[in-house]
């Protein structure tokens, strides 16, 4: 890899990312890092990974925490591999599709009920519903290959519950439109959720939805103060900087 990395979080983490115009970590990756406020000695799984922004930023924020990323694709499977070794980070990057048969799960080492954390940037779109991006490796990323038949969120859903212990809790960032079926995959399986809404500006609609939820939980719902990403002039909202800057969120 010839390529300079990105920075993240202030620095604190750098990742080598795809060319431009592939699917590349950014914003959504920084937010679902800092959702769940694990402890070092947590297991954390980012299902999902890409490149690993998810999971490797919460071993930079949170240093102890040796996470494991599951990613089919093999490029961003090695490029996972690649940025764990490059910011000195204790990574296991398995590399399969979540949706694969329980017993392929099982023996790539996702075992039923051993990890505490789950954090998850699902793709938002199936295939045929929606305009794909002409890049096959942008495509992949943010589209369900439709195997399914339009059952694929749920299917994700209930793979990360497999491997989430009882008690242990999920994040989860969406498209604030998929609300409903996000809901509709959850329910049964999880309860405390506390739902998110992220917009663009204060006066435009929520574009993504950020979800954390406790597995077998039956604690009622919460709906979160919104989280404003940019102000007036185009700059980022206060908590917004901070949260792409270096310091741990609160717990």
């Amino acid at each position: 890899m010839t390529e300079a990395p990105d920075a993240f979080l202030g620095g604190l983490l750098r990742l080598h990312q795809p060319p431009r115009g592939a699917h590349r970590a950014g914003t959504d990756a920084v937010l679902l890092a800092r959702l769940l406020a694990p402890d070092a000695s947590d297991r954390l799984c980012d299902v999902g990974a890409a490149t690993g922004a998810v999971g490797l930023g919460c071993a930079a924020l949170w240093p102890g925490l040796r996470p494991t990323l599951v990613e089919r694709d093999p490029a961003l499977a090695e490029r996972a591999r690649a940025n764990a070794a490059l910011n000195g980070i204790e990574a296991r990057v398995i590399e399969m599709d979540v949706l694969a048969p329980a017993a392929e799960r099982h023996a790539a080492g996702l075992q039923p009920d051993s990890f505490d954390l789950v954090l998850t940037n699902p793709p938002f779109f199936t295939a045929g519903r929606h305009r794909a991006s002409p890049h096959p490796g942008r495509a992949a990323a943010h589209t369900f290959a439709g195997e399914k038949a339009g059952q694929e969120l749920d299917a994700w859903i209930r793979a990360c519950t497999a491997i989430l212990r009882p008690g242990g809790r999920l994040g989860l960032i969406h498209r604030a439109d998929a609300l409903a079926v996000c809901l509709d995959s959850l329910r049964g399986r999880y309860g405390d959720l506390a739902i998110r809404p992220v917009h663009p500006r204060a006066e435009a609609p929520a574009i993504r939805i950020l979800i954390r939820a406790v597995k077998g939980s039956r604690a009622a719902l919460s709906l979160q103060p919104p989280l404003i990403l940019h102000g007036p002039d185009g700059a980022f909202t206060t908590e917004a900087a901070a949260l792409h800057g270096t310091a741990p969120a609160n717990r």
